[in-house]
């Protein structure tokens, strides 16, 4: 597993990102360069529309651009939230980002008003699996 991905430039050709100098669990550079498409860096557009339409009204009509825009906007936003809680995890020597590292990382980029709603989500979340596995289990016996 890498720890640790890292690389000195992006070359943009279209639709595909070229990750020059990359870095990956050592300090060898892999000779391949990674190449990142826009769908693998992207969320779904039609993911995105849905999302706004849901907030306008029945009638309200949403531009490709826009669309487009937004795509951009919130995929930039999880990398960069997901790159601090990341760091977080780097620093205490642990591998796997979870909820509370999300959180925290919010709160440390200036985001305080999503860290409140987060964590009421993220303890219904905790809750619901429990009880989810907790009933999994008492099925299982006799």
């Amino acid at each position: 597993m890498v720890d640790k991905v890292s690389f000195s430039s992006v070359v943009v050709e279209g639709d595909k990102f070229t990750l020059e100098g990359f870095r990956g669990g050592g300090d060898d550079v892999v000779n391949e360069a990674l190449i990142l498409r826009e769908q693998d860096r992207l969320l779904p557009i039609a993911n995105i529309g849905r999302l706004m339409k849901r907030i306008l009204p029945p009638n309200a009509k949403i531009s490709k651009e826009a669309k487009e825009t937004m795509q951009e906007c919130v995929s930039e936003f999880i990398s960069f939230v997901t790159g601090e809680a990341s760091e977080k995890c780097q620093r205490e020597k642990r591998k796997t980002v979870n909820g509370d590292d999300i959180c925290l990382a919010l709160s440390s980029l200036g985001f305080d008003d999503f860290v409140e709603p987060l964590m009421r989500y993220l303890a219904r979340y905790r809750e619901t699996e429990s009880e989810r596995s907790g009933g999994q289990n008492k099925s299982d016996s006799p």
